[in-house]
């Protein structure tokens, strides 16, 4: 036989599985019905689990772990679809209808912010990207800027959450679950470390660098450069700059940005001495009331998924079926739970799509436990 002819063989195979598989989830759809008039939850798991063992049993061994993978998928599909029917409702999606009414359509040019660091940090700098004309107040920690919304010092803080090049910010994924917040916007800053002197400072005269951690690595290759200097880490950029402006000790340096050179009376000695020009670090725009403005097309969630095998390909698979795209995952330890973890989930799609309404009601059951985080745009 020639190629062409198993082609044609495939092509017939695929057309009474495509038969088959729409009868399948018609019959899936009146299962829902009765579901509904009986009361019943769609998600059966002791049944899924009953036919996945006997559908493996029926195969050849060679062909149980692909079967189990086609199944589960397919029923994956059903769940998505009898949702789709029933469309359920949850405190989440009743908290995001009556956001979405009440939101002003206009996101505010002032308001009081919270920051993490001193003036001339980058979470200042991502402020003014979001608001024309804000109130910024800074405090010491991350956390400091988290409980400033809780406890209404602030209605917005600003913080990052992760760098094109040194990647996540793991502190600030970790307080996350220890706060109450919604996110409400996010914008991307272009980050440009400068290395920063006192004026009449020479290369050869520094002793020790001062900068934030991620600043650090995300200037390795420059400070190889420098073996015998001291690189000391710091609280943030902005905090680096102002303490070698401080100091009275010579052959005191930053990594820090141009603002601050200008803010702190500075020599830039070294521009642009980060590994890569095209460095970004993505902060989000927190408050404490949820607040949905018109264009949000990205939503954060955080969950804890059953401790078993399959839950996070399951969980996925739901956002396949809905033709949803991840922008970012990440995991994070419970310390409180020996090797188990929370999920942070970033994903694409309008807050006005059915789509997006159908995962926001579908998530309580493919969870242990989750928490929507808010939907949002982001500032390029």
């Amino acid at each position: 036989m020639e190629l062409q002819d198993y082609r044609r063989q495939l092509d017939e195979l695929d057309a009474e599985l495509l038969g088959l598989f729409n009868r399948r989830m018609d019959i899936a759809g009146d299962i829902a019905l009765w579901k509904r008039d009986n009361g019943m939850r769609v998600l059966d798991l002791r049944r899924e689990k009953e036919k996945l063992r006997t559908l493996e049993a029926q195969c050849p061994e060679e062909m149980r772990e692909y079967a189990f993978s086609l199944f589960s998928l397919i029923m994956e599909l059903s769940r998505s679809y009898q949702t789709r029917i029933l469309r359920p409702e949850s405190a989440e999606t009743r908290a995001i209808e009556k956001a979405l009414r009440e939101t002003p359509q206009l996101f505010p040019e002032t308001a009081t912010v919270a920051c993490q660091g001193v003036e001339g940090a980058y979470s200042g700098i991502a402020c003014e990207k979001l608001f024309k004309r804000p109130s910024t107040f800074y405090f010491s920690s991350f956390d400091a800027v988290f409980a400033a919304i809780e406890k209404g010092l602030c209605r917005y803080g600003v913080i990052p959450v992760e760098n094109s090049t040194a990647g996540t910010v793991n502190a600030v994924y970790d307080l996350m679950r220890k706060h109450d917040f919604r996110i409400v916007r996010s914008v991307r800053v272009k980050v440009d470390h400068n290395l920063l002197v006192r004026p009449g400072t020479k290369l050869e005269d520094i002793r020790e660098i001062y900068s934030h951690p991620q600043a650090i690595a995300q200037c390795a290759a420059f400070l190889q450069t420098l073996p015998k200097v001291k690189v000391i880490p710091c609280e943030n950029t902005a905090l680096a700059a102002k303490m070698a402006a401080e100091s009275t000790e010579p052959g005191i340096a930053a990594l820090s940005s141009r603002a601050c050179s200008r803010l702190y009376g500075l020599d830039i000695l070294k521009s642009d001495v980060q590994d890569s020009g095209n460095n970004y670090t993505r902060f989000i725009c927190i408050s404490r009331n949820l607040e949905i403005y018109p264009g949000a097309d990205r939503t954060s969630v955080m969950m804890v998924l059953p401790h078993e095998p399959g839950s996070l390909y399951k969980l996925l698979s739901r956002f396949n079926a809905l033709g949803i795209n991840v922008t970012k995952l990440e995991s994070r330890p419970m310390p409180e739970r020996s090797f188990e973890f929370m999920f942070y989930f970033d994903f694409e799609t309008s807050v006005y799509s059915p789509r997006f309404i159908q995962l926001m009601g579908e998530l309580g059951e493919l969870t242990d436990e989750y928490e929507y985080l808010g939907s949002y745009s982001e500032v390029i």
